[in-house]
């Protein structure tokens, strides 16, 4: 069906859908500063809109709504239909604390109640 609209139809369509896709996420990859909001998500990488992502590739931050989801070493696979698709290579999920070097034992003491 696609086929028999005009090309500033199909464009006016593809820009609506970029749009709406945008408005919808609330994720974004953060990398020096510079914010893109995702047009999809899955397990093994992410796209962006073609036109405003540069070339991307080594360490990105993943945010959800501000909350800091993972930190992600990428590289850009492929460019088709109007995404940039990029790739996994490593994906570390966020923390707030160190991990601990020692296991913690199950019936130790919460705190310590003083006089």
């Amino acid at each position: 069906m696609s086929e028999f609209l005009p090309k500033e139809v199909r464009d006016g369509l593809e820009a609506a859908r970029k749009r709406d896709l945008e408005t919808k996420t609330r994720l974004q990859v953060r990398v020096g500063g510079e914010v893109y909001p995702l047009l999809r998500f899955w397990q093994g990488g992410f796209a962006l809109d073609a036109e405003t992502a540069p070339r991307l590739r080594g360490f990105v931050d993943l945010y959800h709504a501000g909350a800091h989801l993972y930190q992600c070493l990428i590289v850009a696979s492929s460019e088709g239909s109007g995404d940039m698709v990029y790739e996994f290579k490593r994906s570390t999920a966020a923390v707030d604390r160190a991990p601990l070097d020692f296991v913690r034992d199950e019936a130790a003491p919460v705190a310590l109640i003083s006089k």
